[in-house]
């Protein structure tokens, strides 16, 4: 390969030419409906994507899964080259409530400078600007500068149920030296973004029933226990109001950060302020004394999701209710798995509330790659040259997707490199992408294949 290859300059010259073919093309990719909750129009884009990546010269197919198919591409270059494998996925969020959009959500629209479509930043925008940055280096050095696996996910909007056993069996096909998805936010002021590592979590039910119905709080008060004040009571149990998480063992695994970690939080940049007014708050949760980062990348959380049983409705109903049930979820941090923690919940409820049922649901494991990995200065030396400023590095975020799969079931560095705007309303109405966020993504992306292709494999 020459060292021509890697001159980025023609390469971002070719997609300012075609930024406009480029906006075009995404908006048509954008109108096709792909709801992986209502099965509606999967297999349709799932083989557009397909020879989208035949067009790239790619070997390309969906391989099926137990529901939607995931989309699996490759292109080897050279075995002394890194492969990266590149992750999105192609499902979206159903649209509703329609009457909040202010233009049809699958007929893109471009307003201020946005085009609005759902799916336009989750995830379709972000993949695609991977697509156009592998186009963008054929057509001007007709041939790429690593190697690439495209994976691409029908089911992540619908908590990605069946991507760890596809990983598993084709482990052999998805061999790569790194992982790189491009998915969710810049920082609030459009400062690009790295991220090491994402929390796992654990959702879970506690039902309480104390007798064969609802009775008068009056003629019965006192007498027939409360489902409620159960739930209450179990739910003190396991969080102080110290902020404190008091589930028997639960929190005693976790590894706390690193120096490094430390030092990368310790230069986001952070208005407290302006984060309390808009969410109209006095204070944060306790403890009063954690950092912000702190909290969302470092500590697992308890949360209350929702708690529901007796009367709602208007005026009074001197009721005393028989059952009730609450949701929570726990994020999870390293090394806490959801089977772990459910284990410490059940015990904690058996003990503190034998006759209240605890109902396990879904969890995701965390992720974390190290800051330290030889793939985080290649990742960062691209977003540089692509947006001309450093990027914030982000030990972990707060939020969770199943990189899990990429680093605990095939051991891969993986990294999260997102291209859309803040606020782009992604599973609301309205959701949006700046174009020139579109734009710097393709940048970012033939940026970072320029510079993964200046490496040798060991």
């Amino acid at each position: 390969m020459s060292a021509g290859q890697n001159d980025l300059a023609p390469i971002f010259a070719h997609v300012e030419e075609n930024r406009d073919a480029f906006i075009a093309r995404l908006m048509d990719y954008v109108r096709h409906p792909s709801i992986s909750a209502h099965n509606q129009g999967i297999g349709e884009v799932a083989a557009m994507l397909v020879e989208m990546l035949k067009g790239l010269g790619m070997d390309a197919e969906t391989v099926p899964t137990k529901n939607h198919p995931m989309v699996l591409g490759r292109r080897d270059v050279s075995p002394d080259k890194p492969t990266v494998l590149l992750y999105g996925h192609y499902d979206v969020q159903p649209p509703d409530p329609l009457e909040l959009w202010e233009s049809p959500p699958f007929e893109p629209t471009i307003r201020n400078g946005r085009i609005y479509a759902r799916g336009v930043g989750d995830n379709k925008g972000q993949h695609f600007a991977q697509l156009l940055a592998i186009e963008s280096h054929l057509r001007v050095h007709g041939e790429l500068p690593c190697n690439i696996i495209f994976l691409l996910e029908g089911e992540e909007e619908i908590g990605s149920p069946h991507i760890a056993e596809f990983v598993r069996e084709h482990a052999d096909r998805l061999k790569a030296d790194l992982v790189v998805t491009s998915d969710g936010p810049l920082h609030e002021s459009g400062l690009p973004v790295v991220t090491f590592g994402v929390r796992g979590v654990a959702g879970f039910e506690l039902r309480s029933r104390t007798a064969s119905r609802d009775v008068h709080s009056g003629n019965f008060g006192g007498v027939v226990p409360n489902a409620i004040w159960k739930l209450v009571h179990l739910l003190a149990t396991m969080k102080n109001p110290e902020g404190e998480i008091t589930i028997e063992g639960l929190t005693e695994p976790v590894i706390p950060a690193t120096n490094r970690e430390r030092d990368a939080v310790a230069k986001l940049p952070l208005d407290l302020d302006a984060i309390k007014a808009d969410l109209g708050l006095a204070e944060l949760d306790a403890p009063k004394d954690r950092g912000y980062f702190d909290r969302l990348m470092f500590h697992p959380t308890l949360t209350v999701n929702g708690f529901h049983g007796g009367y709602g409705g208007p005026g009074m109903k001197t009721v005393l209710p028989c059952e009730a049930f609450v949701k929570c979820d726990i994020r999870l941090v390293e090394p806490l798995t959801p089977a772990y923690v459910f284990e410490k919940v059940a015990a904690h409820v058996a003990r503190h509330a034998p006759d209240v049922e605890f109902v396990p649901l879904n969890g995701m494991l965390p992720s974390k790659t190290s800051m330290d990995s030889p793939f985080a200065e290649p990742i960062r030396r691209a977003v540089v040259a692509a947006r001309g400023v450093e990027p914030l590095l982000y030990p972990t975020v707060g939020g969770s997707l199943p990189d899990y799969v990429f680093t605990k079931i095939l051991g891969l560095p993986a990294f999260v490199v997102p291209y859309a705007n803040a606020d782009e309303a992604n599973h609301a109405p309205n959701e949006n992408l700046e174009i020139e966020r579109f734009i710097d993504g393709i940048r970012t992306g033939c940026a970072l294949l320029a510079e993964l292709g200046k490496l040798k494999t060991a």
